[in-house]
């Protein structure tokens, strides 16, 4: 059995970043494990641009942005398996992976860092009456037959969901020749970026229809149409509402589930609301010693900040093997702080806390449940707010963030509570 010091699942934006990250921090032995057959993941099939503005300083396409890692992954001359499926993680860290050339075979790692994305939620999981006939596609399978394929997945579409690989294929199709006649999302708001509904419905006159899903889905062999529904409340088709649309295609942009089938399998807690491991301020998951970043931890809108996740995330896992190496029983477990989620903010990133291991500055990444106007974001230790950031909008498509340092922390000796929560304008509170 081959051993390495740290091993990292998937060879995605994220996977790259930890693995440059880790090199850069001083561990040398390191392997990257893909299942596909080359590195960059989702990104070699993201021919559009508007990535890299954050870490580059420039606008990138998806193959671009991988590049730019890729070279940095051959120029570290950091080793890397490709067409290698991980089947198995053990509690010891004992990874058991499956290739063409060496067949069945195992790794003992120091560390691990699991970053191998997320994946599309499927028709199965939206209860559409109707037939299953041709026709009907994830926007990220579409996506794929059009920019690396070759194909065209049909000449009229309709797209349910309004998550941003929806929107963007919206554009992409219209660009092929296809006919995109609506957009529908269930939600009264959209799920992607401000952007994106911008330049790939409003510049093409492709209409959005918000509160609205698909009731039914006509066609046997082929899609022939589907019926749209306005929804009340609570997501319910409100009789009487019914529109008919011809068409051959419906691609479904309904949401993305993190990959954690090996997290869950080898015990990693997982957050019942963003469905990716439960993590500490280093990313390091429940079990000590594996690592999670990228969207195999929670779905991002940027790539930018899933490279600054990886990178905290492989940064912090060679300061681990080090630290081991050094004096294994100097690693103890210091007290951690949960943080709090009030008033319409959903999950944050990390979970919890440990003032003592703390870099000095720390990114908390939060999402929220709805869309909020001409309020702040505000970040309270204990009953004290020291953080309150002014926002004209907030929106669940679009990640928010604060930055919270550890002299703030430090302040508090007895620190009992963290909680982040939005205020409206109007809200007072004491200040310390």
């Amino acid at each position: 059995m081959k051993t390495y010091d740290i091993v990292i699942i998937g060879g995605g934006p994220a996977g790259l970043a930890a693995a440059v990250s880790v090199v850069k921090n001083g561990i040398r032995n390191v392997l990257i494990l893909e299942r596909d057959g080359e590195l960059g993941g989702i990104l070699n099939q993201c021919i559009h641009n508007g990535f890299g503005l954050h870490t580059f300083g420039e606008e990138l396409t998806g193959p671009e942005y991988a590049d730019r890692f890729i070279r940095q992954v051959k120029e570290l001359d950091i080793p890397y398996k490709l067409n290698t499926m991980v089947m198995d993680i053990s509690n010891e860290r004992v990874v058991t992976a499956l290739n063409r050339e060496e067949g069945l075979f195992e790794i003992k790692a120091g560390a691990v860092i699991l970053a191998m994305g997320c994946r599309e939620r499927p028709r199965g999981a939206l209860n559409i009456p109707g037939y299953r006939p041709a026709g009907i596609f994830s926007a990220g399978t579409a996506q794929r037959l059009v920019n690396i394929e070759g194909y065209l997945p049909g000449r009229e579409v309709v797209i349910l969901g309004s998550g941003d690989i929806g929107l963007i294929m919206a554009r992409r199709m219209t660009l092929e020749g296809a006919k995109v006649k609506a957009v529908a999302e269930l939600m009264p708001y959209s799920g992607g970026l401000k952007r994106n509904i911008v330049q790939c419905l409003d510049d093409f006159g492709i209409p959005l229809k918000l509160s609205h899903t698909v009731v039914d889905i006509k066609g046997k062999e082929r899609v022939e149409g589907v019926t749209l529904a306005k929804v009340d409340e609570k997501g319910k088709p409100v009789p009487g509402t019914e529109e008919e649309y011809s068409c051959d295609t419906l691609l479904l942009s309904v949401g993305l589930i993190p990959e954690n089938e090996l997290s869950r399998d080898m015990g990693v807690k997982l957050n019942p609301v963003t469905s990716g491991p439960s993590v500490n301020e280093s990313l390091e998951t429940s079990i000590e010693g594996v690592f999670a970043c990228g969207n195999v931890l929670h779905v991002h809108d940027l790539v930018d900040f899933v490279s600054q996740e990886a990178e905290t995330a492989g940064r912090n896992a060679a300061h681990y093997i080090l630290n081991q190496k050094e004096n294994k029983d100097t690693i103890e477990k210091q007290q951690e702080i949960t943080i709090i989620s009030e008033n319409g903010v959903r999950y944050t990133v990390p979970e919890k806390i440990s003032p003592a291991r703390m870099d000095e500055k720390l990114t908390i990444r939060f999402r929220v449940g709805g869309v909020f106007k001409n309020c702040y974001s505000s970040l309270y230790l204990n009953n004290d707010r020291i953080l309150h950031k002014k926002r004209l909008i907030m929106a669940p498509g679009e990640m928010e963030q604060l930055m919270l340092t550890k002299e703030q922390l430090e302040k508090y000796s007895d620190l009992k509570k963290i909680t982040i929560k939005i205020e409206s304008s109007g809200v007072m509170s004491s200040e310390k």
